[in-house]
């Protein structure tokens, strides 16, 4: 195929339309790194192999911009880029390509993610390591990865967060103080804490109250 015509795509800004055999519809979008890259110019003589070749090469091209320009938003995890990608139509090769060049660019990073969206989770949204857990799952996280960044999470600190959910929850708490205690307790395991770590901010919270009784309690 003969090259006859490149001019810039008025609709994509850095791209370049490609014309072949004096038709007057462009057979290719191309961006204009990929234009120098292949020597595309008028006169050149393209063969079905290296036309494909350019297509794809273009369309990894396309596909890392997408990604990249996702990422400018905020972190995300390997899986959100993959179904953002398939969502805008990437072929799978293209997708896999972003991938592997995002991961060693270092500009994913999966267990770092994981890392900061568990320690935020814990301090912003007041939830403990098991629904942290299940969340991060949720975002495309291997389970392994998911539970090393929750194990990760500082014992400490998820008490000091399972306190400040605690005494919010007490204030609207009614009915008998073993009645209110049964039910923060319930409300911090709903809320991904672990069972110590739940009763021990009930018992802190509730200091004072008459009806202490551990064994009414809920457990795990």
């Amino acid at each position: 195929m003969l090259l006859t015509k490149v001019e810039p795509d008025r609709k994509h800004r850095s791209r370049y339309l490609l014309y072949f055999d004096g038709s007057d519809e462009a057979a290719l979008s191309v961006h204009e790194d990929i234009l120098v890259r292949y020597r595309l110019l008028k006169g050149q003589t393209l063969d079905a192999a290296l036309l494909a070749e350019v297509a794809a090469e273009d369309g990894r091209y396309r596909a890392y911009a997408a990604a990249v320009y996702y990422l400018g938003f905020k972190p995300r995890t390997s899986k959100e880029i993959e179904r953002y990608l398939a969502r805008k139509e990437f072929d799978e090769e293209s997708i896999s390509h972003t991938l592997d060049r995002l991961n060693g660019e270092a500009l994913i990073n999966d267990g770092e993610y994981a890392r900061m969206f568990a320690a935020q989770r814990m301090r912003g949204a007041l939830k403990g390591r098991r629904l942290i857990r299940q969340e991060l799952q949720v975002r495309g996280i291997a389970k392994e990865t998911a539970a090393k960044a929750a194990e990760a999470l500082d014992p400490q600190a998820e008490l000091d967060a399972a306190m400040r959910a605690a005494e919010k929850k007490w204030r609207s708490l009614k009915g008998e103080p073993i009645d209110r205690k049964r039910k923060l307790t319930a409300f911090l395991l709903r809320r991904g804490f672990p069972g110590e770590t739940a009763r021990a901010a009930v018992r802190s919270i509730s200091e004072g109250e008459q009806g202490d009784d551990e064994g009414l309690w809920l457990d795990n």
